[in-house]
């Protein structure tokens, strides 16, 4: 784990990106108290197709016509 001051880290803030990119720990300290950790930022995560398999369920009568009072709701009558 790398630690360096507020001063060191402003002036060498594109190298610490790169180490935290490359792995490595980074702690920025305040008068040689760490203060905070830099981590990267974690990528969006990528769409999986399937993995809802068999966890939903879609009725036969999904595109069956409403009742004619359901219906009437939607349409204000």
């Amino acid at each position: 784990m790398q630690t360096v001051n507020i001063h060191e880290a402003k002036s060498q803030l594109s190298r610490l990106i790169e180490a935290v990119v490359n792995g490595e720990d980074v702690v920025i300290a305040k008068a040689g108290t760490p203060v905070v950790r830099l981590v990267p930022v974690e990528g969006k995560p990528k769409l999986r197709f399937g993995l809802m398999k068999g966890k939903i369920r879609i009725a036969k009568d999904f595109n069956a016509p409403l009742p004619a009072d359901v219906l009437a709701t939607f349409e204000g009558q």
